[in-house]
C-alpha cells in the first residue's frame, strides 16, 4: 500500500507543480494572518487590549505592501518543492524591503498626523518580520522534504566520487543532493588542492587523489567517478581518465557549462567518458597564417578523399579561402555521403567531386590539364596490412602505382606542392602494404630531386588513426556490442595512435611548412598496448574483463610486427617550430635508378609468381624482411631477383 502510494505521489509531482497565483494567494494569506497574529502575539493573547477593527485596516496596509514588494522579487516563482538558496533570498528581500518601507511609512504618518491606521506599532512589525519569515520558510521546507520523501526511488544507490572539489564539483555535488531520484550517493571529494584536503564540502569529506586505490574503492563500494574540473590540460585529464578506467571505475564527465539547460546542470547530462579521451593529448598549436597563406586562392587536389584521412583533410581546407578543391575518390558511396555532408555544412566551399581511379592515367592526366590542382594532398592508398599480403598486386599496382603517376603528373603540369600520406609501416617493412609505402616515400624522394622539378614534394609520416574506417577501434566495439569476445594478436602488441583531426592538422602544418624532399615525422606520443585498450573499451561498455566479455589472442597475423616504428637505424630527426613534427634526416639516393626501377617493377608485376613479386620489392628496398610464411621460400640470404631498368 505504501509502495502504491508512493507510485501515486511521484506520478503526479512529475504531472503536475503549484500554479504560481496559487503560491502568491497562499503568501499574501501568510502575511495577512500572521500580520493578526503578531498583535495577538504583542498584547500576550488580551483581546481586550487589541482595537480589532484597527488591526484588520492595518493588516490591509501590510497586506498590499508585502504584496508589492513580492511582485517586484518575484519570490512566488520558483517551484516550491525545487527551493533553493536562491528562493529563501527572495522571501528575505521582499520581507525585508516590506519592513523597511512600513517603517518608513509609520514615521512619515507620526510626524504629518495621518490617519492611525498608518501608524503601525514598531514591535508589532518586528514581530510580524520574524513570524512571517519563519512560516514561508517553513512551509516551503516541509513541502521540499514530503516531496523528495515521497519521490525517493525504492533503489540502492550507487556510490560515486567526485574528482574535482572546486566550483564544478560543488554544483555536481550540489545536483546530485537535491535531486533525491537520482541513483548517486556521494562518498568523498578528490582534489589536488591541499587546502581543500581533509575539509568537508556540503558534508562530504576532501581526500587527496593518492586516496584512489583498489583499496577504498573495496571498502566503499565505489564503482563510478565523476570527473568535474573544467580547467585542466587534455593529457592531464586522459591521464586521470586512463587510471581511473584501469581501477575497474566508471567514468562520467560533465559537459561544458554551455551545454547546460538554461544555465542549470541536469544529471542526465553527464557523459560516459569514450576511449579517445584516454588518448587524447593537448590541442595542436597550428600556424594557422602558414596555413592560410599556402592555401589561399589555390586549386587543391585531393585523392583518396572518401577515406577517413582525406575527408578529414577536406573538412580542414574548408576553413580557409580555397579557389576550389577537386574530391577524387572511387568509393561511389562514401563520396555521395561526403558530398552531402560538406554541402550541407560547408557549403560555401567550391567543391568538384570526381569518381575515378588513381591508377588510371587517362583519367587523372585528364584531371590534372582540365583542373589544373597548384596542390595535391595524395591519401589514396590500400592500408589494410592483411588484405595486402594476400593482395600484394593491389598494393603494388594501387599504391606504388599511383604515386608514381600523381608525381610525374604533378611535375609535367606544374603542381607547386605535392603532399604523401604515409605510414609508420613504411619504416623497416615487414608486410607488403608498408614495403609498397615505402618504395612510395622513395618515389616522392627520387622525383623531389629530379633534374628540371620545380614541385616541392613532401611526405607526412605517421601511426595509426582512431577510429579509422577498418582500425582497432571500431572492430573492439562491434566485438562488445556482440558480447565478445574481443581478439588481439599479442598480449605485447603496442601501435601508436592518433585522432583523425589531429593527424590531418598535422598533415596541414607539415605540407606547407615542407619546401621539397623532407619527410615529416609526427609525434605520435607513447606507443598504446593493444591489451589494455581492449580491456578499458570493455571496462568502458560496463562490462568486467574476462568474466563478461573476454579477450582472446589470436597470434601474430601475417606481416604483422609487435612494434612499429617510425624511423629506420638510419634515420635520424631534426626539429621544426612545431614540436609535434620533426624532419626526418635520410640516406641520398640516385632518383634516376629509383624511378626506374620502381617503373620497371610496374612492367612486370602482373606476369611474375608472389614470391617473385616479393624478391622484387626486396631487391628494391633491402630492409624489407617479410613476416609471412607464405614467402618463406623467398628468404633473406637468397639471391636477389635482378631488376631491369626502364625508362619512365
Amino acid at each position: 500500500m505504501k509502495e502504491f502510494l508512493n507510485t501515486q505521489a511521484r506520478r503526479i509531482f512529475r504531472k503536475y507543480s503549484v500554479p504560481r497565483w496559487m503560491v502568491f494567494l497562499s503568501d499574501a494569506t501568510i502575511a495577512f494572518i500572521t500580520f493578526i497574529i503578531s498583535y495577538f502575539l504583542r498584547y500576550n493573547f488580551e483581546s481586550a487590549a487589541i482595537d480589532l477593527n484597527l488591526a484588520f485596516r492595518q493588516s490591509l496596509v501590510v497586506l498590499g505592501v508585502y504584496c508589492g514588494f513580492e511582485l517586484i522579487f518575484k519570490s512566488f516563482v520558483g517551484i516550491i518543492r525545487h527551493t533553493t538558496i536562491r528562493d529563501i533570498f527572495h522571501i528575505i528581500l521582499a520581507s525585508t524591503s516590506s519592513l523597511i518601507f512600513l517603517i518608513a511609512l509609520t514615521i512619515v504618518s507620526r510626524r504629518v498626523g495621518w490617519y492611525d491606521t498608518l501608524n503601525i506599532p514598531l514591535s508589532i512589525m518586528l514581530i510580524h518580520y520574524v513570524t512571517i519569515n519563519a512560516v514561508l520558510f517553513t512551509t516551503r521546507i516541509l513541502i521540499k522534504m514530503f516531496y523528495e520523501m515521497v519521490s525517493m526511488k525504492p533503489v540502492s544507490k550507487k556510490n560515486v566520487i567526485i574528482f574535482g572539489a572546486g566550483s564544478m564539483g560543488v554544483i555536481v555535488a550540489k545536483a546530485i543532493m537535491s535531486d533525491t531520484s537520482n541513483d548517486f550517493h556521494i562518498i568523498a571529494f578528490l582534489d589536488n588542492n591541499k587546502k581543500l584536503q581533509h575539509k568537508s564540502i556540503k558534508g562530504i569529506q576532501v581526500f587527496t587523489p593518492k586516496k584512489l586505490t583498489p583499496k577504498f574503492l573495496e571498502k566503499f563500494q565505489v564503482k563510478t567517478m565523476i570527473f568535474a574540473i573544467k580547467d585542466i590540460s587534455a593529457s592531464e585529464k586522459a591521464s586521470i581518465f586512463s587510471f581511473a578506467v584501469n581501477l575497474g571505475l566508471e567514468v562520467l564527465e560533465v559537459p561544458g557549462v554551455n551545454t547546460w539547460l538554461n544555465g542549470q546542470l541536469q544529471l542526465d547530462q553527464l557523459k560516459k567518458i569514450k576511449v579517445e579521451d584516454l588518448l587524447s593529448r593537448d590541442p595542436i598549436q597550428l600556424n594557422m597564417e602558414r596555413i592560410a597563406d599556402g592555401c589561399k586562392d589555390r586549386t587543391i587536389l585531393v585523392t583518396g578523399a572518401a577515406g577517413s584521412i582525406g575527408s578529414e583533410i577536406v573538412r580542414q581546407l574548408t576553413r580557409f579561402n580555397i579557389e576550389k578543391i577537386i574530391l577524387v575518390d572511387n568509393a561511389e558511396t562514401p563520396m555521395f555521403h561526403l558530398e552531402n555532408e560538406l554541402q550541407e555544412h560547408y557549403g560555401y566551399a567550391p567543391l568538384r567531386t570526381i569518381l575515378g581511379d588513381v591508377t588510371d592515367e587517362f583519367k587523372m592526366e585528364r584531371i590534372f590539364r582540365e583542373q589544373q590542382p597548384e596542390i595535391v594532398f595524395h591519401a589514396a592508398a590500400y592500408k589494410h596490412v592483411t588484405l595486402m599480403e594476400e593482395n600484394p598486386y593491389e598494393a603494388i599496382r594501387v599504391n606504388v602505382g599511383s604515386t608514381l603517376l600523381l608525381t610525374k603528373l604533378s611535375m609535367k603540369y606544374g603542381v607547386k606542392k605535392f603532399v604523401m600520406v604515409s605510414t609508420d609501416k613504411a619504416v623497416n617493412p615487414t608486410n607488403v602494404m608498408g614495403a609498397s609505402k615505402r618504395i612510395c616515400e622513395m618515389i616522392v624522394r627520387a622525383r623531389s630531386i629530379s633534374v628540371g622539378n620545380t614541385t616541392q614534394f613532401v611526405i607526412t609520416r605517421f601511426g595509426n588513426v582512431l577510429d579509422s574506417s577498418g582500425s582497432v577501434i571500431p572492430i573492439f566495439r562491434k566485438q562488445i556490442e556482440d558480447g565478445g569476445p574481443l581478439t588481439v594478436t599479442h598480449p605485447e602488441i603496442t601501435r601508436y595512435f592518433m585522432t583523425i583531426p589531429e593527424a590531418c592538422q598535422l598533415v596541414l602544418e607539415a605540407g606547407f611548412m615542407g619546401v621539397g624532399g623532407e619527410i615529416f615525422v609526427f609525434d605520435m606520443g607513447e606507443p598504446v598496448k593493444i591489451d589494455m585498450l581492449a580491456r578499458q573499451m570493455i571496462r568502458l561498455s560496463g562490462y568486467e574483463t574476462d568474466k563478461e566479455i573476454r579477450i582472446e589472442y589470436s597470434g601474430l597475423r601475417p606481416g604483422e610486427k609487435l612494434y612499429e616504428e617510425l624511423l629506420t637505424q638510419e634515420e635520424y630527426t631534426l626539429p621544426t617550430y612545431n614540436p609535434k613534427i620533426k624532419i626526418a634526416k635520410v640516406s641520398t639516393l640516385d632518383p634516376e635508378s629509383v624511378i626506374s626501377n620502381i617503373h620497371g617493377l610496374l612492367c612486370s608485376y602482373q606476369t611474375i609468381s608472389e614470391f617473385e613479386l616479393v624478391d622484387k620489392i626486396r631487391a628494391i628496398i633491402p630492409e624489407f624482411h617479410s613476416t609471412n610464411k607464405k614467402y618463406s621460400d623467398s628468404a633473406d640470404g637468397s639471391e636477389p631477383v635482378e631488376v631491369e631498368i626502364y625508362p619512365d
